[in-house]
């Protein structure tokens, strides 16, 4: 019996957003930022932030029937975090911890340049299989768990906890995903055995829908070092091609046991890569997918033309999202992966994870009226990003 029921959990925190006034235009952060310099914002933003919140609340606009799942302090960051969910009626699996420390994360998001973030996790790190045990999974078909890089038991122990969690849920009979996030190579987080984590839990992991940057860091640091060196000052998706660099990565990930891999590459699209029809048959009687449609899939899907960019503060989570609503929706994997990136680049519109939030039809209604896609690169005859 198909069940359509999402629990989306793992790193929530709050995000505060300066906002630059509409006419600054930078290519370094140097440029905007520098000791002594006063700069006059135009206002702030105030959202909830991190996987949970882009990710989970992205999916209930979209339609779906949402649970959130995560942790707050009772501290004042955490009475807004709250609130904020409750605004939007999924509040009832938020843990508040007494004693602990809301997580939040001061986002430098100038115009023309990459973010910046300054984070503090909080309670993200005492979040445990636990508090998923407190879940009632008898009517949830997929249970999405992001940022575990951000959130300490989740990279302890090479990965144990999280491995115990994914483990329990597809015990559950429940379909799983799951998404990363960047760190600092010098932290506790960065000096984790990311291969290691990664090979223990993805036999566990159904949708896995990491950013190619990230990917390559954990699994082939060597390769990831290569790509700083040819990327120089520009963004390191700039010099990529997808055969070249993304095919590898993907069949690794496939290899070991994810069965549909959605690599996030930035501005440029997604590439893409599913296992074979027996593998995906199993997700057929939880969600309902056509594992006809799905199987033995391997490309590129190029991003559309936003009409402007304001922010790209969570687009990978609103493009994860939509793929995954636009898959329980019964959408063709053609169509799954093309709204997904429609809505990424609907994201980038506004400032925010939430602002620029398109319905999948008006989506589907664009990109049907000839929606423009990004200009795609050549280097001796290959495809890049």
């Amino acid at each position: 019996m198909e069940k359509k029921k999402v629990i989306v959990a793992g790193h929530a925190c709050l995000d505060i957003t300066p906002v630059f006034p509409s006419d600054t235009v930078c290519s370094t952060p140097g440029e905007m930022l520098s000791p002594g310099k006063l700069i006059q914002m135009d206002g702030v933003d105030v959202n909830a932030g991190g996987a949970v919140s882009n990710t989970g609340l992205a999916m209930k606009l979209l339609g779906a029937d949402v649970r959130l799942m995560a942790k707050t302090g009772t501290d004042a960051f955490g009475t807004i975090l709250s609130n904020i969910y409750a605004s939007y009626g999924v509040c009832d699996g938020i843990l508040a911890a007494e004693g602990e420390r809301t997580s939040y994360s001061a986002v430098i998001a100038i115009p023309g340049v990459d973010r910046i973030f300054l984070h503090d996790p909080g309670c993200n790190n005492t979040f445990s299989l636990e508090d998923v045990k407190k879940a009632d999974f008898s009517e949830v078909g997929l249970f999405h768990f992001g940022y575990p890089p951000l959130m300490k038991r989740m990279y302890e122990q090479d990965g144990s906890e999280l491995v115990g969690i994914f483990r329990y849920v597809k015990e559950q009979g429940v379909a799983t995903s799951l998404d990363l996030a960047f760190v600092d190579e010098g932290s506790d987080a960065g000096r984790a055995d990311w291969r290691r984590i990664l090979s223990r839990v993805l036999p566990y992991v159904d949708f896995f829908v990491p950013s190619v940057e990230e990917l390559c860091w954990m699994l082939e640091p060597k390769r990831f070092g290569t790509w700083k060196e040819r990327a120089g000052e520009r963004e390191l998706v700039s010099v990529l091609a997808p055969q070249e660099d993304a095919a590898p990565l993907a069949e690794e990930c496939i290899r070991l046991g994810a069965k549909v891999l959605l690599l996030k590459c930035g501005a440029p699209g997604l590439y893409y890569q599913t296992g074979g029809k027996q593998r995906l048959s199993e997700l057929s009687g939880i969600l309902g997918l056509d594992a006809d449609d799905w199987a033995d899939r391997k490309g590129f899907e190029v991003s559309y033309k936003p009409g402007r960019v304001r922010s790209g503060t969570g687009a990978g989570d609103t493009t994860i999202a939509a793929f995954l609503v636009a898959m329980l929706s019964g959408y063709s994997f053609s169509q799954c992966v093309q709204l997904a990136a429609a809505e990424g680049a609907s994201c980038v519109e506004d400032y925010g994870a939430l602002g620029g939030i398109r319905p999948l039809a008006e989506l589907e209604q664009k990109i049907r009226a000839g929606w423009e896609k990004r200009k795609t690169r050549t280097k001796n005859g290959e495809f890049r990003f």
